[in-house]
């Protein structure tokens, strides 16, 4: 191959590259996740199942088409639900929306934070919600996490 037609797929791939860039705004700002409730939710199943409120604000100029989530949460230090969703709403320009979640808790996950919760018998217990946005392929997923604490009277 000639240095010219080298030099030439050169800058062809170097124009295809920068154009596909044009469209990714400079100013973008991540979404903003907050964890509104954590309920346990009545159930006839034997683990737990939990009913997760989140709140997803965008602060962007442009409507986020959210493809997918995936999210992990501990209860009381114990790992006890994972999950993923693709049920997720489009977010309007300066807009927020509230999001449900199901989340069933896994059988190991559920015993050691049975156990602890019998043990220990807390009013209170600490979580930790972690989560990884997808807005598409030309942007990076978004992982956010918070903490907080959940009343059990």
């Amino acid at each position: 191959m000639s240095a010219s037609v080298r030099l030439l797929s050169s800058k062809m791939v170097l124009v295809l590259l920068l154009s596909g860039c044009a469209g990714l705004p400079i100013d973008f700002e991540e979404p903003t996740l907050t964890v509104t409730s954590i309920a346990l939710r009545n159930s006839n199943s034997m683990a737990p199942q939990f009913d997760i409120m989140l709140r997803i604000t965008n602060p962007n100029r442009i409507a986020l088409d959210l493809v997918g989530m995936s999210y992990t949460v501990q209860l009381a230090g114990n790992k006890v639900m994972t999950g993923v969703t693709n049920d997720l709403p489009v977010i309007e320009a300066y807009g927020e929306t509230d999001v449900s979640i199901s989340a069933l808790v896994s059988l190991i996950g559920s015993m050691k934070l049975l156990n602890d919760l019998m043990v220990r018998n807390p009013e209170q217990i600490e979580y930790v919600f972690d989560a990884r946005l997808d807005i598409g392929r030309l942007y990076p997923r978004i992982n956010i996490s918070r903490s907080g604490r959940i009343s059990l009277r």
